[in-house]
């Protein structure tokens, strides 16, 4: 990564020249390896326009905007880190990465990654312990972790221990809402994903009327057949039980292996309540920030299934605590969105169960921002074999959606 011409955060920038074999001693700090210091951090958020403008079932999405981070160490090596700003003011969390949390790094050893988390996380306390400001803390921790794996050479999931040996289970997400979309559109999607070798789908629920929705469902189970996994994702579109009931009774009979995000995601009482009345598995977390939070969905049996998601919930670090938490539950992880950061996880996870995915650009287009792309084996995700997280991002794409510059 040629980076001669950043002006973000540096040691070099700050006058304070590096020579080799010199140690450092950043404004006071204690003296590190300077193989591992950190000399550079900056970020940049982008926007990228859907193709076709898209609904859920309580918003409409016609762009996303993604915050990148870069780290760089004195030997030269760079990790990177990202995560969804959401669908406005995404530079929101650019500003977290650049002013609250690049200057606690400067000059620290990037090997020291829970301590740099802890350090993170005191300095955020007062300005947001989820949203923005932890999404920026999320992206730098993997930055960290990524770094380090590439510095080492290994592919992150085995970096951080690995678990399954060369694949990891997937399932295809999809099934959103487009204007002229109807039941028969829908059910030759999802099969169309069954054809490629899914042996589990997705798809959104909770726009329309009951009897719709039984509609949707009814023509997708009878299009995959009754062995394919089906999950249904509400995104938090009721806000009571006796709604939610109304629906879950329409979608028993068609066999559902969880219902995703029923009710707002600090209602965690009435998902608790869901979760003791329907014999379909609750599943929630995607934006959830902070193992305390995730303790509670566990102790009030509010999730049986997680999905957290690292680029929200406080990063590589904090997803790994959780996840050993809910083992400790007998609670599998299926974490949200980011296939390209997730493989990784499940990958090094015995209780990651499924990694999302997205077989096309149209929803997560994430993907249009990197230069590699997630190899496929009969509906399960190749573990990557190049070091780190094993892509980078695609420099030409991200001018072409650039809200700002690298800083």
């Amino acid at each position: 990564m040629d980076t001669r011409h950043l002006k973000s955060h540096s040691l070099v920038s700050s006058g304070q020249a590096i020579t080799g074999g010199q140690k450092l001693n950043y404004c006071g700090r204690r003296t590190v390896s300077k193989y591992s210091a950190i000399i550079r951090v900056e970020a940049r958020a982008v926007r990228v326009p859907l193709d076709v403008t898209t609904s859920l079932s309580t918003r409409v999405i016609a762009h996303r905007d993604y915050v990148l981070a870069r780290i760089e160490t004195q030997d030269g090596v760079c990790g990177i880190g990202f995560c969804y700003g959401g669908s406005d003011a995404g530079i929101l969390v650019a500003h977290a990465v650049r002013d609250l949390f690049a200057p606690l790094l400067m000059g620290e050893d990037a090997t020291r990654v829970e301590g740099l988390w802890q350090k993170m996380y005191a300095s955020g306390l007062l300005h947001g312990r989820a949203g923005s400001v932890m999404r920026g803390l999320s992206i730098l921790d993997t930055a960290l972790w990524d770094r380090n794996a590439r510095a080492t050479g290994m592919p992150l999931h085995r970096f951080l221990g690995g678990y399954h040996d060369e694949t990891v289970p997937a399932y295809a997400s999809g099934g959103y809402y487009i204007d002229g979309k109807g039941p028969d559109r829908l059910a030759e999607e999802m099969a169309g994903y069954v054809s490629e070798g899914f042996k589990a789908v997705k798809m959104k629920v909770g726009r329309l009327d009951p009897s719709e929705e039984e509609d949707r469902i009814r023509a997708v189970r009878d299009a995959i057949g009754p062995d394919v996994l089906l999950m249904l994702d509400a995104n938090n579109a009721w806000r009571d039980l006796p709604t939610a009931m109304r629906y879950m009774t329409r979608y028993e009979p068609y066999d559902p292996y969880w219902i995703e995000e029923p009710f707002s995601p600090d209602d965690i009482d009435n998902h608790a309540r869901l979760a003791a009345r329907t014999r379909i598995p609750v599943a929630t977390g995607e934006i959830e920030a902070g193992r305390w939070r995730f303790r509670d969905l566990l102790d009030k049996g509010a999730a049986q299934i997680l999905q957290t998601d690292a680029a929200v919930c406080g990063g590589i670090s904090e997803y790994r605590r959780i996840s050993a938490t809910a083992a400790s539950y007998g609670v599998n992880v299926c974490p949200h969105w980011f296939h390209d950061l997730h493989v990784h996880l499940v990958g090094s996870s015995p209780n990651g169960e499924f990694v999302e995915y997205f077989p096309d650009d149209q929803v997560l287009n994430f993907r249009r921002l990197i230069d590699h792309q997630l190899e496929l084996r009969g509906g399960d995700l190749v573990l990557p074999t190049g070091p780190g997280l094993s892509f980078n991002f695609d420099d030409g794409a991200l001018k072409s959606y650039a809200l700002d510059d690298w800083a």
